[in-house]
């Protein structure tokens, strides 16, 4: 592979998403007067919103309805009483928090500082755009990317080729010397490979897949890639 631009998924992949979701979630349920053991909800909520942020890059729920359905859903399979204002009001802070945990995979910036001198390197994110930028430089990793692409920027959303083509443009990056890094298949690991750029994907949580994707168990394992 003669690659010179490393493109970047961020939550899941870079940013600890899950460690930081539930630290911000143990803050804003105690602010909020939120009785509910924190294990039980995480244990419900974890798969909802995953299940939601797919229908999202589907186009099948907006935004709101992926915040306020996230958080009803769970707390109803909990048979938590709660009312629909609060639920309202937690969704908001919850976005407001997130950026204040800023935990990195194990790995991180020893290996950004390994590719950089190397790669010119960029973030491609379904993320909302008011948060990656602030999890970015309050994790200390901004100043290592050159494009951050946000799906909301865009218009679509990873694994539509459109958000792809708009980064290689961005980053002035030909295909063939482009790979994407990220933790979901369909939208970071088909959707580079249907744009005739390699990837590789982050399977921390050690899937059966496919034998002819590359993968990866840590972070550290790009140093045998790049």
């Amino acid at each position: 592979m003669n690659i010179k631009h490393v493109f970047f998924d961020l939550d899941h992949t870079l940013w600890d998403f899950e460690s930081n979701s539930a630290k911000t979630f143990d803050f804003i349920f105690k602010e909020n007067a939120v009785t509910i053991d924190m294990n039980a909800f995480l244990a419900i909520y974890k798969p909802i919103n995953h299940r939601y942020w797919k229908m999202y890059r589907e186009e099948k729920v907006s935004k709101s309805i992926l915040r306020y359905q996230r958080l009803k859903e769970s707390f109803d399979a909990l048979n938590y009483s709660i009312s629909d204002e609060l639920i309202n009001h937690l969704s908001k802070v919850y976005i407001d928090n997130l950026p204040n945990y800023n935990q990195l995979f194990e790995g991180t910036i020893d290996v950004l500082n390994y590719l950089e001198p190397n790669y010119e390197m960029h973030i491609i994110t379904n993320g909302f755009d008011e948060i990656q930028d602030l999890k970015l430089r309050r994790s200390g990793i901004r100043k290592y990317f050159d494009q951050v692409i946000t799906s909301e920027s865009v218009g679509v959303k990873k694994p539509n080729p459109k958000i792809f083509d708009f980064a290689l443009q961005s980053a002035n990056a030909l295909p063939e010397h482009s790979i994407m890094i990220g933790d979901n298949l369909e939208a970071d690991v088909q959707g580079a490979l249907n744009m005739n750029m390699s990837a590789i994907f982050c399977n921390f949580e050690k899937q059966v897949i496919n034998e002819e994707i590359i993968s990866i168990h840590n972070l550290y394992e790009l140093k045998k890639h790049l």
